[in-house]
């Protein structure tokens, strides 16, 4: 069985955004066991797997990843659209525009502490549209 849905994730501020239920609620039944690939329609945010208990690590994920890709530096061509789209696009390619999650059971197979995050690079992103496949029995 495959089966492919095409949705969008609600507009979010800058920053590292739980999404998990949000997403499932998309998704319908899945099936027995198989596979689900998210794979988000930009190229100024990013989509990835972390910690879902304690929002300090979202923070932190923010903090870190601003540190390591800063806003107006001197030697960005691509300024026509704001400070923070160039740093965007590159904290986008680093961390990647899908991810694969096995389903067990009827259900993702996720760790304890996994949730799905998206990663809104912009200040203002907008509404985010994300594909998801869905291979299974």
């Amino acid at each position: 069985m495959w089966k492919q849905i095409e949705f969008a994730l609600k507009p979010r501020t800058r920053g590292f955004h739980l999404v998990t239920s949000e997403i499932l609620s998309q998704l319908g039944t899945l099936p027995r066991v198989g596979l689900l690939n998210l794979f988000i329609k930009h190229t100024s945010a990013s989509l990835t797997l972390n910690e879902n208990a304690d929002p300090d690590v979202r923070r932190d994920m923010e903090s870190i990843f601003n540190h390591l890709v800063k806003e107006r530096e001197p030697y960005y061509q691509h300024t026509l659209e704001g400070d923070d789209d160039m740093p965007a696009h590159a904290k986008a390619s680093i961390i990647g525009p899908s991810i694969t999650i096995p389903i067990t059971n009827g259900r993702l197979n996720l760790g304890t502490w996994q949730g799905i995050y998206l990663c809104e690079h912009r200040d203002y992103g907008g509404s985010r549209r994300v594909v998801a496949t869905i291979a299974g029995e």
